[in-house]
């Protein structure tokens, strides 16, 4: 294993560091990968990086690899303690013969182990996530083929929304905006919430939003579609605009993007004014259902470590 304590590693990466602990003395898995991201002092940002399922990345990519560890029969399961694992005759003589990190083209190579990963994947009927024959699987566990799969697919209904505002009218376009913003908890009632402002009166300012449903206090929007970069010039003409409604509160929006001297005005004015570019604003329709819908949901469950070890 690399010793860079701020970057994850990859589940081969567990393969040398669990056979060696697996040498020393049986191990435990949940206490095997503490043991080793206290050996190459993991940071706290590594420990506590989690799946989107919630488990830890370095659970599950150890797991994967202890299975591994299993499946090529350099470890077995202890004959009389439970869930614990012992290196196996074959794992003693693989480590004296091979130097350096262990890797899932090393494992492919020791007899049994793909028909072991076949044989798993058809009693679970999973075959879709057969280790051994998925393209890129070395340094990927399912989880992390799984979130690169979601991470293509909303990357391209990012792209097709953003593409879809670009054919929208401009006031249907502030419309949407709104419609956003009430969907992220702005307002009272859908009614309450918003008002778009006049197509040819609205002074720099395209919407206003209640901040809360008492109306305490108000938000004011910019919402242009724009192709290129907007620029400091645009943003000091919506400053300029809050300012003569004596507002503190704007959120200036595009489809595109903003350059760099825009954020270091929005920053330096009194009033607090957020930047949402063209992809930031995708991702949250996204997340709160504005302009997508959901086609399936899919569960995916582990097992309940902690369920089979308090019975």
């Amino acid at each position: 294993m690399q010793n860079n304590p701020t970057e994850l590693p990859t589940w081969d990466e567990f393969l040398r560091p669990l056979l060696e602990l697996a040498a020393a003395g049986p191990i435990v898995r949940r206490t095997a990968v503490i043991k080793i991201a206290d050996q190459y002092r993991f940071s706290n940002d590594v420990r506590n990086s989690r799946v989107k399922s919630g488990q830890t990345h370095i659970d599950n990519r150890s797991g994967w690899a202890m299975s591994s560890l299993l499946k090529a029969n350099l470890i077995s399961k202890h004959p009389t303690e439970k869930f614990t694992y012992q290196i196996t005759d074959s794992g003693r003589s693989f480590l004296e013969k091979h130097s350096g990190p262990i890797t899932n083209h090393n494992l492919r190579n020791i007899e049994g182990y793909a028909e072991a990963w076949k044989a798993a994947s058809q009693a679970r009927k999973e075959d879709a996530l057969d280790v051994t024959s998925i393209s890129g699987i070395d340094t990927s566990t399912p989880s992390d083929l799984i979130e690169k799969a979601v991470e293509e697919i909303q990357s391209n209904l990012r792209s097709e929304l953003l593409a879809q505002m670009a054919k929208m009218d401009p006031y249907d376009f502030e419309k949407l905006v709104i419609d956003l913003l009430f969907a992220m908890g702005y307002g009272g009632s859908r009614e309450e919430a918003a008002k778009v402002t006049k197509k040819s009166n609205d002074e720099g300012i395209d919407g206003v939003i209640n901040e809360d449903r008492l109306g305490l206090d108000v938000i004011y929007v910019q919402a242009k579609r724009w192709q290129g970069n907007v620029g400091r010039k645009e943003i000091q003409s919506f400053v300029g605009a809050l300012a003569g409604q004596q507002a503190t509160k704007g959120v200036f929006i595009t489809t595109s993007d903003f350059v760099q001297n825009a954020h270091d005005y929005a920053k330096s004015v009194n009033q607090k004014v957020i930047l949402i570019n063209g992809a930031r604003l995708a991702d949250l329709m996204i997340e709160h259902n504005i302009g997508v819908s959901t086609t399936r949901t899919i569960a995916l469950k582990r097992i309940d470590t902690d369920y089979f070890e308090e019975s």
